[in-house]
């Protein structure tokens, strides 16, 4: 029985943020129970013949499910062979989370919650379009730890419209005297098929500048080490033995198994997408049918750029034995010139047999990326 990692996608939310991309949907309530049904026909159908190493819920807004769909969806992943003491997350963001729906995870032994907080200013959270304020976040984050959720982590965003360098310095500080156990900083990407892509086309979107972004990302690594926490990767920040195992599994190429609506997975060097709609999705379920929309079967440099793309996102960047090991090939006979030209710009550093990018090149790091696609 091999071992694999499960994601499990729940699309619905109360409502759509103007900056996500994510394939989530609001005002299709009327589909929930029904979505989970199939859902756990699928769970059933694909994850039983695995040992399951982590577990991670998210959307959408996994936490916006009604509380029976939750508890289905909940009791059918515990039927699974789960290994012992595995991470098991969900997402929730705040305005959603109560003593019934914390106290149903907690029953069914989810053990991580990630919590969308963004920022702190309420200002910026509706300029964004989140429906809570930091107050709704406070309390439900102390509810959460109130009912025994000691693995917390937030999420925040930098170079958001209308926010200054003071606000993200001071979202930083407030979140960290929280004392969460991980906290996850990533910058606003414009992405299309958004609200905000349409605003900025129409230079509607006042943001920070690029030098205001840098100095944003200085900030956080800066004021997240003084507060205990230590960068294990470009956005993510954890306690002592808090880093994400989950996202770890994405980052390294290693297998996953996604289910539901949207979910993609990597096996046997395949990338398997699934269908989009909810209704297909259910109406397919019921009948059996393949629910697959797509595979894409990588080849070896799609496989040795990605392995580089996810692995220098690390702090401790990738085992050069490790790539040999994967692809039968020395890393330098591929990449040996893009090696070297980085590492005289100061951008990649070569030590003890792993490579991994230096701060400078932490800052820039789309920049380095691109350099590792092969033509």
């Amino acid at each position: 029985m091999g071992v694999m990692s499960l994601y499990i996608h729940i699309p619905f939310c109360k409502q759509k943020c103007l900056y996500c991309d994510f394939p989530s949907y609001s005002g299709k309530e009327q589909f929930m129970d029904e979505y989970i049904d199939a859902l756990n026909k699928e769970i059933l159908r694909k994850a039983h013949q695995y040992t399951v190493n982590s577990i991670f819920i998210g959307g959408g807004t996994p936490s916006y499910l009604n509380n029976s769909s939750l508890e289905k969806l909940l009791a059918t992943l515990n039927k699974l062979n789960l290994k012992e003491n595995i991470e098991f997350t969900v997402e929730c963001n705040p305005g959603t989370l109560d003593k019934e729906n914390l106290s149903i995870m907690k029953k069914y032994n989810v053990n991580r919650i990630s919590m969308g907080l963004q920022s702190t200013k309420n200002s910026v959270l509706k300029e964004i379009g989140r429906i809570h304020s930091y107050e709704e976040f406070r309390n439900n984050y102390f509810l959460a730890r109130e009912c025994g959720f000691d693995n917390i982590n937030v999420d925040l965003m930098f170079g958001l419209p209308n926010q200054t360098f003071e606000d993200w310095k001071k979202s930083l500080e407030e979140v960290a005297t929280l004392e969460s156990a991980h906290i996850s900083a990533y910058s606003l990407i414009i992405e299309e098929g958004t609200h905000f892509y349409d605003l900025y086309k129409n230079d509607k979107l006042k943001l920070p500048d690029e030098d205001k972004e840098r100095l944003m990302y200085l900030a956080t690594k800066e004021i997240l080490n003084k507060y205990g926490y230590h960068q294990y990767e470009i956005s993510n920040f954890a306690k002592t033995g808090k880093e994400c195992f989950h996202n770890k599994v994405y980052w390294k190429c290693d297998e996953y198994l996604g289910l539901g609506v949207s979910a993609s997975s990597f096996i046997d060097k395949k990338r398997i997408k699934n269908i989009d709609d909810i209704q297909d999705y259910i109406d397919k379920i019921k009948k059996n049918e393949d629910v697959t929309e797509e595979i894409h079967i990588n080849d070896i440099n799609d496989n040795m750029e990605e392995f580089i793309f996810m692995g220098l996102r690390m702090i401790e960047g990738i085992e050069i034995n490790e790539f040999k090991e994967r692809f039968n090939k020395d890393i330098y006979e591929v990449y040996r010139d893009i090696i070297n030209k980085n590492i005289k710009k100061e951008l990649l550093i070569c030590s003890s047999g792993r490579l991994f990018l230096s701060p400078k090149g932490m800052e820039i790091s789309n920049y380095v990326m691109s350099d590792f696609i092969l033509s």
